[in-house]
């Protein structure tokens, strides 16, 4: 193997598939360096970033105050497990969740651990043991993790399923609000109530989890009045609201969680994730103190979860995240994505919707085939450009570039799609 110089893009690839299982899904893309809304390859081509590494970069590359804070961290201590030592960016990390935190209660309190599936699933324990109830609702279009639990939960069945059943027991599927296909808010709503009609008697339902805006599922947002109504009907039944926010927090919608754009809406716990940790593996459980404190002590942990490293990445973070310019800057954004994608549909007959909360923004495509999508995505790679498509039939493209991105690199990147949607008519 090469060390004193940056081996090929062919190469690299050749190696990948001689090393790497091909169940892993990778692209043409070699990543040499990144920064801010850029990426570079081993051949020195450079990439505008509208993926951000599916949501995780919303600070952008190499955020200055993640790197210094890692570096410092780095030159103390790389690794203890909080089981075995208390350590602060652990605790600080879990005191800034408290202080951000949307949820209902005054006294807050996190479990740190490594990634939006995980901490899905311990969404779904702390709930059970705060109830003790085994039962958990889910939604059409939803995505919450690829381990076994969260696997069922997710609502694709491929890549995501296939061939990997038996599925975990006691989660049941409401439709979910889509009002471009034509599900209201009130389908969805009847759609639970016959969920506990005909599938789980509401009694033993410990929680549900919804995103506010559905990721994987194609950028779907939830109407206006969705949030409120599914929390009155939890409250009804005493069953615990989790809101999903792994892909949608952290300022990803231009506020720092997107159920703070649902006016009168509290969940009982919140789980984020991906940009959480400026790039470093890290995701959290937030809830009030007597739901997070239900689960005896030793129930809950990893062996890296939290690790300090991403925890102090966190921080820096999580305090450049809350500031008003920054969200502001974020809003602004996401109000110019919306403009140009709407001028774009308005020249490309295929584009059905545009839609999204803020800068957490995408465009369905009338044909439910992922044929254009996948063209529009290869297209814009070969002019520059990193996009992603999304959606149960993978027909929507999404945009997710990071909130620090410049004006002109903005503004090259659209132009890019532009081309990309012209040369994949």
């Amino acid at each position: 193997m090469q060390t004193t110089e940056q081996r090929s893009h062919e190469q690299v690839l050749d190696d990948r598939k001689r090393f790497v299982s091909g169940g892993v899904s990778t692209p043409r893309l070699v990543v040499a360096s990144a920064d801010g809304a850029r990426v570079t390859d081993v051949d020195g081509r450079e990439f505008i970033d509208f993926a951000g590494g599916i949501g995780c970069q919303n600070t952008g590359h190499r955020f200055a105050p993640v790197v210094d804070a890692i570096h410092h961290q780095a030159d103390l201590y790389l690794h203890q497990c909080f089981m075995v030592g208390v350590y602060e960016p652990y605790v600080e990390t879990c005191r800034l969740l408290a202080e951000l935190s949307p949820c209902a209660g005054t006294d807050q309190k996190s479990i740190l651990v490594n990634s939006g599936a995980e901490a899905n699933e311990n969404a779904v324990k702390i709930a059970r043991a705060a109830t003790g109830r085994p039962a958990v609702i889910v939604f059409d279009n939803a995505f919450h993790g690829r381990t076994l639990l969260t696997m069922t939960m997710t609502s694709k069945v491929h890549p995501y399923k296939a061939g990997f059943g038996p599925f975990a027991p006691e989660v049941y599927r409401a439709p979910a609000p889509y009002p471009y296909r034509g599900v209201s808010s009130d389908d969805a709503i009847e759609g639970m109530k016959k969920v506990f009609k005909s599938e789980v008697d509401p009694q033993t339902v410990a929680c549900v989890l919804l995103e506010p805006v559905q990721g994987e599922g194609g950028f779907v947002p939830m109407p206006p009045d969705f949030p409120a109504r599914l929390a009155e009907l939890c409250r009804e039944h005493g069953i615990l609201y989790v809101d999903d926010e792994v892909q949608s927090g952290v300022g990803r919608t231009g506020k720092m969680w997107a159920i703070e754009h649902y006016n009168g809406v509290e969940p009982d716990l919140l789980v984020s994730g991906k940009s959480i940790g400026g790039g470093l593996p890290l995701a959290a459980v937030t809830g009030r103190a007597e739901l997070m404190d239900a689960v005896e002590p030793g129930g809950l942990g990893g062996t890296f979860g939290g690790n300090p490293l991403s925890c102090a990445a966190a921080v820096a973070v999580l305090e450049a995240v809350r500031e008003p310019e920054f969200l502001e800057a974020a809003a602004r954004l996401g109000e110019r994505l919306r403009t140009r994608l709407e001028e774009l549909a308005a020249r490309h007959t295929g584009i059905g919707e545009v839609r999204g909360l803020g800068p957490m923004i995408a465009f369905e495509l009338a044909e439910r085939t992922p044929d254009r999508a996948k063209a529009i995505v290869d297209a814009a790679f070969e002019r520059g450009l990193l996009l992603l498509a999304c959606g149960l039939y993978g027909n929507v493209v999404r945009l997710l570039p990071a909130l620090t991105i410049s004006d002109d690199e903005l503004e090259d990147g659209l132009g890019l799609l532009s081309d990309a949607l012209t040369a994949a008519r």
